[in-house]
């Protein structure tokens, strides 16, 4: 049974990731992303992204075949201010395609919970937040870091 849950919640956190780059691709386009959702900043706290797990998933993306997913999100030995602007804008993307994601998936969560399968919504709530909230605040210490030596190089001008 157990078997089930877990291949199920597999498959559709992958289903997200599709869903989340279709809905990201419309909300592109809007005011609401440039002004609100590019600058998301769910945990200030670093301690609080360690307590959260963030450094493993930040392991396990270098250190496992997780690493060739989105080639977008690698930095040159060089580092230039456009490139920097660019990695921001592509991990903004992937943050907000897995929050897409993490919010389609928990409906269906959610729908497991009214129908008092309360194991089967766990289990999709623990992949869930692993595969799509973990990365999600990945992004967002990453852009932040970012920010940081954006605005030193812009001090030093």
């Amino acid at each position: 049974m157990t078997y089930k849950y877990i291949s199920f919640s597999i498959a559709i956190t992958f289903i997200s990731f599709l869903v989340g780059m279709a809905v990201n691709s419309l909300l592109k386009k809007t005011k609401f992303y440039d002004n609100e959702l590019s600058n998301l900043n769910f945990v200030k706290s670093e301690k609080l992204n360690q307590w959260l797990g963030v450094d493993l998933v930040k392991w396990m993306v270098k250190n496992t075949p997780f690493k060739y997913l989105n080639q977008k999100l690698k930095l040159n030995n060089t580092i230039e201010k456009a490139d920097l602007h660019q990695l921001r804008q592509e991990m903004t993307s992937s943050e907000i395609d897995h929050l897409i994601g993490f919010v389609f998936v928990t409906i269906f969560a959610l729908l497991k919970v009214y129908k008092s399968e309360w194991l089967f919504a766990l289990t999709i709530m623990i992949v869930n937040i692993l595969m799509n909230l973990h990365p999600s605040l990945l992004q967002q210490q990453n852009k932040r870091r970012i920010d940081k030596i954006l605005s030193r190089t812009n001090r030093r001008r």
